[in-house]
């Protein structure tokens, strides 16, 4: 019969390739800091950003944040950790569903006693705590943070340069203090 030969043969060993664990998280030399500081990328987030903030949806201070968080992982090009993580919590928050824990009932309190926690040393927390400020970098060797780190920083800046020169636009630019050019 051809049913043994569909079958998966228990006595061959498959190869499993190794991946080495600092190769998935590798970020492609060519999305440097430098790449955030052209003009055409400059002028690329600033017309994006503002067709996003002329949805109806933007009218609170978190919408126009999340908006421009959102134009700025897409400028990215999904190439880097953080532009990715931006992009797919924001997916997970759409298809969230809102379950709440049921309050727990009064006089059934549970004390419980945490375990002592670890002492990091100091270069270990603040890496840990720069690992939480970058998004999708929660899990990544110290090296891949740095670059991530760099370029998110890059990214933020030509965010912050935008939105000035936005703000400045918006307040009739009438201020010599405002004069900033999205450059």
């Amino acid at each position: 019969m051809a049913e043994s030969s569909s079958l998966p043969n228990p006595d061959v060993s498959r190869k499993r390739r190794k991946i080495d664990p600092d190769s998935r998280t590798r970020i492609p030399s060519e999305t440097g800091p430098t790449r955030w500081r052209t003009q055409a990328e400059q002028l690329t987030y600033s017309s994006k950003l503002v067709d996003a903030l002329r949805s109806p949806n933007s009218v609170t201070g978190r919408a126009v944040r999340d908006a421009a968080d959102r134009v700025l992982a897409v400028s990215a090009r999904g190439k880097t950790r953080w532009s990715r993580a931006i992009l797919t919590n924001r997916l997970a928050h759409i298809n969230r569903n809102h379950k709440k824990a049921p309050k727990p009932a009064a006089g059934k309190s549970r004390s419980t006693k945490r375990a002592p926690e670890k002492k990091l040393p100091p270069v270990q927390k603040k890496v840990k705590v720069l690992s939480r400020l970058v998004p999708g970098c929660r899990k990544v060797s110290l090296p891949n943070l740095l670059e991530e780190t760099t370029d998110y920083i890059a990214a933020l800046e030509m965010q912050v340069r935008a939105m000035t020169f936005l703000t400045a636009l918006l307040n009739g630019g009438a201020s010599s203090d405002h004069n900033v050019s999205p450059s």
